[in-house]
């Protein structure tokens, strides 16, 4: 399936066809969770890779076997990608499973279980660094245009996935309703240690010091820039050009200070605060 130039849109959101159909995202909203189930919740480019590979490791005891031998997208399926009813056929026991999903698409489904919900936030400017620079390498994206062009696009929530802004603010307002977790990739990046025992204490699956220092050693991003079942280089160039740039770029906190100008710093500042007003998150993104 490539439809590389086919968007799919669903309640007001596009979403890239070629890994979407009207089907996959319908079969979402039905999810069966089971009890048992992690999912990762994250806008992309917020830490997604980086979550699915420590919860493989913690979730085999410390051991990289399979977080080394096997692609991410089988060992924590997106459930609203097309293949997603294929692989969890196969995944009997514990689940650790992937969504870029708004909180209202999974709501339903969700609140008939008591699935551990982990959801990793990450300061918005850097994300939309890293959006746009995946743009210009994942053939299935359309073309970012300008950095300017860009930004725009995102603020107003005219990009893939939807708004950021919506995102954030619907799944931090139902937490109280689920077996939740915030997680931030500030924290990951200024503690990993301290931010895998605070993931290993939430699914309840305590750990040897030594088996940490595993995980610890395996996730850092110059480890996990070159394991090819996380680096997307199975992936062929036609659909994600890495000749243009790399899925595991640079894997840093404020990066977005090399591409905002002081303009776009202030100006997206100011509608960040008007957009969060009549929400309770506080967020401090900075390290």
């Amino acid at each position: 399936m490539a439809n590389l130039d086919v968007t799919v849109r669903h309640s007001g959101i596009n979403f890239p066809g070629h890994l979407h159909t009207l089907k996959s995202l319908e079969s979402a909203q039905t999810f069966k969770f089971h009890d048992t189930d992690t999912l990762i919740v994250t806008y992309p480019k917020s830490g997604t890779t980086w979550m699915q590979e420590i919860l493989t490791i913690i979730y085999n005891d410390g051991n990289p076997q399979l977080a080394n031998t096997t692609p991410n997208w089988l060992r924590s399926p997106w459930i609203e990608h097309y293949y997603c009813e294929d692989v969890v056929m196969n995944m009997l026991h514990q689940r650790t499973l992937t969504t870029h999903l708004p909180y209202h698409f999974l709501a339903k489904s969700l609140k008939q279980s008591n699935a551990k919900v982990i959801y990793v936030a990450r300061n918005p400017k850097d994300i939309i660094v890293s959006f746009y620079h995946f743009h210009k390498m994942a053939n299935f994206l359309p073309e970012p245009g300008t950095f300017g062009e860009f930004l725009e696009k995102f603020v107003t929530g005219e990009v893939n996935y939807g708004s950021w802004f919506d995102h954030i603010k619907e799944w931090i307002n139902h937490r109280d309703e689920h077996n939740f977790l915030f997680i931030t990739y500030e924290e990951l990046i200024k503690d990993l240690r301290k931010s895998v025992i605070k993931l290993c204490n939430f699914v309840e699956h305590p750990l040897s010091p030594e088996a940490i220092d595993t995980i610890v050693r395996h996730c850092t991003f110059a480890n996990m820039k070159e394991n090819k079942m996380i680096n997307y280089t199975l992936v062929p160039n036609e659909i994600m050009d890495q000749q243009r740039g790399k899925f595991m770029r640079k894997g840093v906190a404020g990066d977005w200070k090399e591409h905002f100008t002081e303009e776009q710093k202030q100006a997206f500042e100011k509608i960040y605060q008007e957009k969060l007003s009549d929400s309770n998150i506080v967020l401090a993104w900075t390290l």
